[in-house]
């Protein structure tokens, strides 16, 4: 756990940070690439088009039909049309040849299911294989046509407004990917500019070296496709990555050297897959009704306690024994966290930039024992059920030492992509008080990248047995 203490001594600082104590307090993490402004997520193609023409290519199909299997038209619709409506693998360009296979094999399943149904209402009014053949044949040519209507119309429309894109990774490679996508404008994606840390000098499209360059390009030529092209930098330049990811852009690896049987779709020729790096997850609803219900209840629950540690303190320390502190929390956004006060530091300078306070020896029996339980940080339940806080999540740091991390160790500003937390996993694998900068934000960039709720299940019920044994900070 931090202070609650601003320029610690040379014995103060984090082990092995090396940085200048520089008095700063951001509005958002800096240093390294910035994430950039934020903006809306692309719209995705309409899903209408695809659902007229898989509604035609259902009357097509029920052409084939007598009068009794007609009147179980509606059924063919329905069936068909949510079993080919399901969201399809995101690709660069979708062809109706890409998913003729999986086509042809739903709208079966849909004529097997009107075949056992018109079945079950009489014997006479089952099909016969020849005119269940026969519909089927006539509804999937017809629902490859209406597809193929649709998708030729997207790439005409991506030819003559093609999706602006940047593309990552070393200089020689990246231009030589770009100058193929220029020579085949057909693929929907121009190339504007290449991110490298290192120009080679060499003519070609503009080269990006800094944040601000990458933000500027972003907004002025409205990129929305991010290209990557050395499998290395997502180590290298995750940061930037899951910035552009957060800001609305699709990240697509290109694999520009050889082809990967793991990368399937194609873009100009070389090989593609989707990386899933940032935006909303699926399931954060059910992780702030998590944090709402448990921290409502644990308020509830621990009121005694908290009542009692009040008392205590006042009756030890003197008044004020609640502890408000500016933290950085969300997307760089501040929030006032609360905290038992267990240590009064000399001034507000102190108290934001001194590091940890854990081995003050002016510190009482009470205080000490506070922070050794953590029972210190049981007034952040309420930081929770506001919504400053999550039950699990990076542990939120002061804006001082967020300006200094964030320049020091790649990937530290992109812990703030989720709503921090109580405890966590750098947590519950010891990362607690004086440690490792670095291994907190790996630990804490791993956690957001694998989420689940279940995840945070389990990283309470750790942190639950770290304090019944009493692990302290």
């Amino acid at each position: 756990m931090t202070a609650e203490s601003t320029v610690p001594s040379p014995g103060a600082q984090p082990r092995g940070h090396g940085f200048s104590p520089v008095s700063v307090r951001p509005a958002r993490p800096t240093g390294g690439f910035r994430f950039p402004a934020r903006r809306r997520p692309a719209r995705p193609d309409s899903p209408l088009p695809l659902l007229a023409a898989d509604l035609l290519a259902a009357l097509a199909g029920a052409v084939t039909l007598d009068e009794a299997g007609r009147r179980l038209l509606p059924v063919v619709v329905l069936v068909s049309g949510a079993m080919l409506l399901r969201p399809p693998a995101p690709r660069p360009l979708p062809g109706v040849l890409d998913e003729l296979p999986v086509l042809c094999g739903r709208i079966a399943v849909a004529w097997l299911s009107l075949a056992a149904l018109l079945a079950a209402h009489g014997p006479g009014r089952a099909l016969t294989a020849r005119a269940l053949l026969l519909g089927w044949a006539v509804h999937a040519a017809a629902a490859c046509a209406a597809r193929g209507c649709v998708y030729w119309r997207r790439r005409v429309v991506l030819a003559r407004h093609p999706r602006t894109a940047l593309v990552v990774g070393p200089a020689e490679t990246a231009q030589r990917v770009a100058a193929a996508l220029l020579r085949h404008p057909r693929c929907g994606v121009r190339p504007v500019g290449v991110v490298t840390e290192h120009p080679d000098g060499r003519g070609g499209l503009p080269v990006l070296t800094n944040g601000e360059a990458v933000e500027r390009a972003l907004i002025q030529n409205g990129v929305r496709v991010v290209l990557t092209v050395d499998p290395a930098v997502h180590t290298r330049q995750g940061p930037l990555l899951r910035a552009l990811a957060e800001s609305g852009c699709t990240v697509w690896e290109v694999d520009a050297d050889c082809p990967s049987y793991e990368m399937r779709d194609q873009l100009a020729g070389f090989s593609v897959r989707r990386l899933d790096l940032g935006g909303r997850r699926r399931g954060s609803l059910g992780k702030r009704l998590l944090d709402a219900m448990l921290s409502g209840i644990l308020l509830v629950l621990v009121s005694p306690v908290l009542l009692v540690c009040a008392v205590v303190l006042r009756l030890t320390v003197g008044p004020g024994v609640v502890f408000r502190q500016e933290r950085i929390g969300k997307d760089g956004r501040p929030f006032t966290l609360l905290k038992f006060r267990t240590h009064r530091p000399v001034d507000e300078h102190e108290a934001a930039t001194r590091w940890s306070v854990a081995g003050e020896r002016e510190m009482t029996r009470f205080c000490r024992f506070l922070r050794v339980t953590s029972l210190d940080e049981l007034l952040q339940l309420w930081n929770v059920f506001r919504g400053d806080m999550s039950l699990v999540g990076p542990r939120p740091e002061r804006p001082y030492f967020v300006s200094q991390f964030s320049r020091v160790h790649p990937g530290y500003a992109a812990r703030h992509r989720m709503r921090t937390g109580i405890t966590g996993l750098a947590q519950i694998n010891g990362l607690r008080g004086d440690t490792s900068i670095e291994d907190r934000a790996r630990f804490d960039n791993a956690y957001i990248d694998d989420w689940s709720l279940w995840q945070d299940i389990c990283i309470l019920l750790r942190t639950a047995a770290a304090l019944v044994r009493s692990t302290g900070s």
